[in-house]
């Protein structure tokens, strides 16, 4: 099977962290997100099965309607053209009101082909660790006490697994244990998650879990301890979650002009400094 062809399970292109904004400022004084996820859409195009577009977060910068309005400009009518469905999650840059007024609701159910598609919305306002309280994690294991044919996918934020860098480990999620609780008792067979800029591949209770690459920068998970390093550079993920067995997950490059350029080098006074700010949940 080509990856022109459809699958026979569950075809999930999976973007993350597209950080658009609404007044078509650059990232860092130096990206153009907007303009990083058109390649990333064209790149991809070539994927004419699809089953879900699924974005995991951090979808705008500054949270304003625009930039909700932008993204659904590109990621709806690529989605329609393919009869793939549209499944959006919050991040840590999104802003509940924008959200909420252009994409709908922040916790979502879809289903296809035999197969459901959970969000969470992990945002804490204000912070930029993830986070989920009782209530969230009692819908969840609700939704979950019936099974659905070929089983669950939980979309999110914050990955339920470590992050490899000082910055982005003070700003994980902070219960994933009770998270992966709920999904092991049920009949969660993939999470697919963002927030790391860098493309992961891992397991959680048995469980695999995907961390798409950023749409508006790359990471650098081997820069040196306590500091924390970007580049230029877009990526997606390509999930099949076959009926029965392990979903299979490609990392592709979406090249652009820049690539690899650094954005920011940080050292680990500025790493603390950052992750304060940012309400680290340590």
């Amino acid at each position: 099977m080509t990856l022109a062809e459809t699958p026979a399970g569950l075809r999930i292109l999976h973007l993350s962290d597209t950080h658009l904004f609404s007044d078509g400022s650059l990232h860092y004084g130096r990206v153009d997100t907007l303009a990083a996820l058109d390649r990333t859409l064209a790149r991809a195009a070539a994927l004419d099965a699809i089953d879900a577009v699924v974005a995991t977060g951090d979808l705008s910068d500054d949270g304003g309607e625009e930039s909700y309005r932008l993204l659904a400009s590109r990621l709806a009518p690529f989605a329609a053209d393919r009869g793939a469905e549209l499944v959006y999650a919050m991040g840590n840059h999104d802003l509940r009101t924008g959200f909420e007024a252009v994409l709908g609701a922040r916790e979502t159910v879809t289903l296809r082909r035999g197969f459901r598609i959970a969000t969470l919305d992990t945002s804490v306002p204000g912070a930029g660790y993830g986070a989920l309280d009782a209530a969230q994690l009692e819908r969840l294991a609700e939704i979950l006490a019936v099974p659905a044919p070929h089983g669950t996918v939980v979309a999110l934020h914050h990955p339920p697994v470590p992050a490899a860098s000082a910055l982005l480990a003070a700003l994980e999620l902070s219960n994933p244990e009770a998270l992966l609780d709920v999904c092991a008792a049920g009949d969660v067979r993939l999470i697919v998650a963002g927030h790391y800029h860098h493309a992961l591949a891992a397991s959680a209770r048995g469980i695999p879990v995907v961390v798409a690459p950023g749409v508006a920068n790359s990471s650098d998970p081997i820069a040196p301890a306590g500091t924390e390093r970007a580049v230029t550079g877009s990526g997606f993920a390509v999930i099949d979650l076959p009926v029965e067995g392990d979903p299979q997950a490609l990392f592709l490059p979406a090249p652009g002009p820049e690539d690899g350029v650094e954005i920011f080098d940080l050292d680990a006074a500025e790493v603390e400094r950052i992750a304060a700010a940012a309400g680290s949940r340590a």
